[in-house]
């Protein structure tokens, strides 16, 4: 006969437990024998136990006789267990349990009976489990597993209550906490919170008594009581950093959260975890140079800790400091644990921003999965175009498509380097090809607006943005480039403010169409108002486009040397624009 693993593993701890194991083992006769069970064979008379060292719980284990009946009852509810047949098995180990009531044999019917959802039947198996060995810390949890599955709060109550009061001061503290992360799931909340309530009530001077109750608290919503708890856990335990935690979770994420773990960190200089959490809410508040401050602090602890190194090299990164940011991110993926694609990609960007440009494309040719696949094959034709290897850029591009051709960021890329290489016929030929295909998709209706617009299209540009606008109403984008459009022709001026005002209203902060707001205001000749908005637009993101406007306002102005200064930082900055040189040129000669 086939044995599995787990049945003869179990017969092996049956025989051992059998003080008679010496004595014949008796056939089921063929009444009592279910046809698909083979009816064990029968064993010499002078057999051996089968394991002849005695288990450590022996005195307590029931003297039992291996009998034929004991064989088969096991086979066959082992047996049903390996073909799924839970209900057959969790009967047939519940029956045995009862006649042997070996704690083993008894564990394994609560564990095929919870399994099997009979609840009824597991708990009576887990109750007999913990009457046999009163002190087995398996038997209590199984048990309170079984009252908390079945709902049976108030009983699970009492059987928690008793567990406590039988414990050590020294033990109590940690076996709330243990009670209260078994509860995390349960979906009754509030009878939870009065179950907790009522087994804390002895032991209000524990702050982890004060800690159980505040999250219970939480459970239900109650923030008042959940923070009048945890306050009472962190007097009681100063230092402690998980009730620490917990409430800075429970307060407004900001300045509040922010100042409270700072302050715990002055007099518990070494917890990481709060560190981490103060860190994050630095990060979170846009406070970078602050949040890597700590992250360097948690990295010099943690020194090949892959989180930690990556967050210094994203946050030197964020602060412009580029040489730490490349030796941290490369730290990173020498580590080989986590994600490196993305750290990938920002080496890219240092590496193009150093004009090391052949090593940018080695970095960006190295991202080969997740979020910046797109935009590293995009930036890596992008550097090939700067070497002038047009066609080199562009395999890029039809290599990715093909292998993305639903991603419309790479049709409009393709279009881009068509554009970047002063071929607008055929950028404009390309789109509206892309366009027959998906003719409401919005990032290709955009771009082919805009290639209408260098061939001086505008009535194409107008009927693709105002599909654009009918397509994505709450999107900024349409109103902001038909308004801006409008106004640069000095067109419809009105009509342009409109929009624009329309597309501000949805994104206020959005430097660009700042521009755009300030440009329709120069085209109405409200000029010391134009230039007030370009200026907020420029500190923002001081673009080109922008730098270009402002200095044309100033021009009109009357203040030239303003202006050229203006346009002479821009420059610098951005050498091949060709909007801000065209500007430059129609004014300085």
């Amino acid at each position: 006969m086939k044995f599995y693993p787990s049945v003869f593993v179990t017969i092996l701890a049956l025989t051992s437990a059998c003080s008679t194991a010496q004595a014949p083992v008796a056939a089921p006769g063929p009444e009592s024998s279910p046809a698909s069970a083979p009816a064990p064979t029968q064993a010499p008379a002078a057999a051996k136990p089968a394991v002849a060292t005695a288990p450590a719980n022996e005195g307590r284990l029931p003297k039992l006789e291996l009998t034929g009946q004991i064989l088969y009852q096991f086979l066959l509810a082992e047996m049903a267990a390996q073909k799924g047949q839970f209900a057959l098995s969790a009967s047939a180990y519940l029956e045995l349990a009862t006649s042997t009531r070996d704690p083993r044999i008894v564990r394994r019917a609560a564990e095929i009976a919870f399994h099997a959802r009979q609840y009824d039947a597991a708990l009576e198996a887990a109750r007999l489990w913990q009457s046999l060995e009163p002190e087995s810390q398996q038997a209590k949890q199984m048990l309170a597993t079984l009252l908390l599955a079945s709902g049976r709060l108030e009983e699970l109550a009492t059987s928690l209550a008793r567990d406590l009061a039988a414990g050590t001061p020294q033990t109590v503290g940690p076996a709330l906490l243990k009670v209260v992360g078994a509860f995390v799931r349960y979906p009754d909340k509030v009878a939870v919170r009065s179950l907790l309530d009522r087994i804390t009530q002895p032991y209000l001077d524990l702050a982890e008594a004060r800690f159980v109750r505040a999250q219970a608290a939480y459970g239900v919503g109650d923030a008042d009581s959940a923070r009048h708890e945890i306050d009472l856990a962190l007097e009681q335990r100063p230092n402690w950093e998980v009730a620490a935690l917990f409430k800075a979770e429970l307060m407004q994420k900001g300045a509040e959260q922010i100042e409270f773990l700072k302050k715990f960190l002055e007099t518990n200089p070494d917890v990481q975890n709060v560190r981490l959490a103060y860190a994050r809410g630095l990060v979170a508040e846009k406070r970078y140079e602050e949040a890597r401050v700590e992250f360097r602090r948690l990295l010099t602890a943690n020194p090949e800790n892959p989180e930690m190194l990556y967050a210094v090299g994203i946050l030197s990164l964020q602060v412009n400091d580029t040489v730490e940011a490349e030796q941290q991110l490369k730290r990173f993926i020498e580590t080989k644990r986590g994600d490196p694609n993305p750290a990938r990609f920002y080496l890219g960007q240092i590496a193009e921003q150093a004009e090391r440009l052949d090593e940018a494309v080695q970095w960006y040719d190295q991202v080969v999965a997740g979020e910046h696949l797109v935009p590293a094959k995009v930036r890596a034709a992008q550097v090939l175009l700067r070497q002038n290897k047009f066609d080199a850029a562009r395999e890029r591009i039809v290599s990715a498509r093909a292998k993305l051709p639903e991603d419309s960021r790479l049709v409009v890329a393709e279009s881009q380097l068509l554009r970047d290489a002063g071929r607008h016929s055929d950028a404009y030929a390309y789109l509206v090809k892309a366009l027959e295909a998906h003719p409401d998709q919005p990032d290709i209706l955009y771009e082919t607006a805009l290639a209408a617009e260098k061939l001086g299209h505008m009535d194409i540009l107008e009927r693709h943005l105002r599909r654009l606008i009918e397509l994505q109403p709450q999107s900024p984008q349409g109103y902001n480039a038909l308004g801006y459009s409008l106004a640069d022709r000095n067109l419809r001026l009105d009509e342009a403010a409109s929009l624009v005002d329309k597309a501000l209203a949805l994104s206020p902060d959005d430097p660009y169409i700042l521009d755009s707001k300030g440009w329709v205001m120069f085209r109405q000749g409200k000029m010391a108002a134009a230039l007030d908005v370009l200026r907020k637009a420029y500190e923002k993101r001081p673009d080109a486009e922008i730098a270009a406007h402002i200095g044309e306002v100033l021009w009109a102005l009357g203040r030239q040397d303003m202006a050229k200064d203006i346009w002479r930082e821009a420059t610098k900055a951005h050498p091949k624009n060709e909007v801000l040189a065209a500007t430059i040129k129609r004014f300085v000669k």
